[in-house]
């Protein structure tokens, strides 16, 4: 999971960010509407309130907030399986380990 570990607010409904794995960009929060659970920010000094919530999410004071991994998407352009962390790969000679193999009958040593 991503964590916002900086941010500057900027003008215009906007904000820069930097995450835990070194990405940083610009979101644009312009086109969003100051009504329903953007009401918040119909003042936009209560915009710049924006500040880094407990879990490294977007907040604004505790009534609005934005997951970290969907704003790295944004920023980074990438799709949704680039968060997916690859499946570990089996080191040679071990194939025979997989677990959906059939196992065979196993002999007392003595």
């Amino acid at each position: 999971m991503k964590k916002i570990t900086a941010i500057k607010v900027l003008d215009n409904y906007r904000v820069w960010l930097r995450f835990n794995d070194g990405v940083d960009g610009e979101v644009d929060f312009s086109q969003k509407p100051r009504t329903g659970v953007y009401a918040v920010w119909a003042n936009y000094e209560d915009f710049r309130k924006a500040r880094i919530g407990d879990c490294g999410e977007l907040l604004w004071d505790s009534q609005l907030d934005f997951c970290p991994d969907s704003l790295w998407l944004q920023v980074t352009g990438q799709k949704p399986e680039a968060l997916l962390e690859p499946k570990p790969q089996l080191a040679r000679g071990w194939e025979a380990a997989r677990t959906d193999q059939p196992v065979g009958r196993i002999e007392p040593l003595i």
